[in-house]
């Protein structure tokens, strides 16, 4: 896989993230299955293109006035610890650890949006 193709995909999907839908799990799984890239590195990766986008989509929350900054920031700071504390952890489990556990999480949010959806659609039902 070419850098090129490579980054494409990192910023499409962190493009995708900054919508909300996720964007971020998707290359992280490009990455590990269809270049064959460690977990560890392939989140890490995925850390470094979220970067600018997540910037843009402050700047642009901004200026439309969807951030109330006195209360977002104690999830920031609270955010930046714990990112330091897990990748930390992260880099002591090692990459098959790492990618058994983010199976099993995606594994728990995919059954956990089945339900969720099952949930609206008896509610929508009932009406």
């Amino acid at each position: 896989m070419s850098i090129f193709v490579i980054a494409i995909v990192s910023f499409l999907t962190g493009l995708v993230a900054s919508l909300g839908l996720g964007g971020g799990m998707v290359l992280i799984i490009y990455l590990a299955i269809f270049t064959g890239m460690g977990q560890l590195e392939a989140q890490g990766i995925n850390l470094i293109f979220f970067i600018p986008i997540a910037l843009i989509s402050i700047i642009l929350h901004t200026k439309s006035k969807l951030i109330i900054w006195k209360k977002i920031i104690p999830s920031i700071i609270t955010g930046i610890v714990f990112a330091l504390i897990f990748s930390f952890v992260a880099s002591i489990l090692g990459s098959e650890i790492l990618s058994k556990i983010f199976s099993i999480f995606i594994i728990i949010i995919g059954i956990k949006e089945l339900i969720k959806k099952s949930d609206k659609q008896n509610k929508a039902e009932e009406k």
